[in-house]
């Protein structure tokens, strides 16, 4: 494939999954098997992938800031809780070989396929008020463990911990998941740097997306088409499952 070809089809993916991103989760599930099929293996995917989240969430905190929702204090406390396993978890990325991630990825995808399938009632914002939990201590460390280690659907796991565990209502869910993301992806970005597993040309391609993607998530709501997206998400990532799991 040519070279500006990659460069153009990294862009357009990255944009919708900055979108998806923000509005909900589950866009490196685009973005990390585009990467792998464009060539890279397991580790140069992973970390070529973090450029993109590490832009687009500067991009998405920024919009949430123009747009006046920011609780700066709250998203450093809770990103600081996830950065120890956010470490532990890229690090063991590096040692897993090729094929055993690639398996993780694909059953980690099919169990993305499930979820979205399974029709799910909308969350109401809660009007009790915000409460405290000392179970977001550990859920946190895992999440930054699972987001440092594949990164695939860790939004929908911090909007869960958040929304459940301490009754943040879903806008400011999102606003502190990005920054969230955000942080933790600095240190996870440069152990894969330092590990020489980063394709500069291909992660900015699709860093430029994910950034477009993020900032007009923000500022813009998806009203229709919503459930036309979700149904091609499916298909894309079944087919690419099957793929990773060697089943096609």
């Amino acid at each position: 494939m040519p070279e500006y070809l990659e460069i153009l089809i990294l862009f357009f993916v990255g944009l919708l999954a900055g979108v998806i991103n923000v509005m909900a989760g589950g866009g490196s599930s685009l973005t990390l098997p585009a990467l792998i099929f464009m060539g890279l293996d397991s580790a140069a995917a992973n970390g070529t992938n973090r450029i993109g989240i590490l832009l687009q969430g500067i991009s998405s905190t920024l919009s949430y800031r123009k747009e006046k929702v920011s609780e700066i204090e709250k998203s450093i406390k809770l990103s600081l809780l996830t950065l120890p396993g956010a470490v532990l978890g890229a690090i063991l990325a590096l040692k897993i070989s090729n094929e055993w991630f690639d398996r993780i990825l694909g059953i980690v995808m099919i169990g993305i396929i499930v979820s979205m399938l399974i029709p799910q009632s909308k969350l109401q914002i809660s009007t009790g008020g915000e409460r405290k939990s000392w179970l977001i201590y550990p859920v946190m460390f895992a999440i930054g463990f699972y987001g440092g280690f594949i990164q695939v659907g860790v939004g929908f796991l911090i909007m869960a911990a958040l929304y459940h565990l301490l009754r943040i209502d879903l806008i400011r869910v999102n606003m502190h998941k990005v920054f969230i993301t955000m942080i933790y992806t600095v240190p996870t970005l440069l152990i894969f740097i330092w590990s020489g597993n980063v394709d500069w040309l291909l992660g900015l391609s699709l860093a430029a997306g994910n950034a477009l993607g993020g900032w007009w998530a923000v500022r813009f709501s998806i009203k229709g088409g919503e459930r036309v997206i979700r149904y091609i998400m499916v298909l894309a990532i079944f087919i690419i499952a099957l793929k990773l799991l060697g089943i096609i």
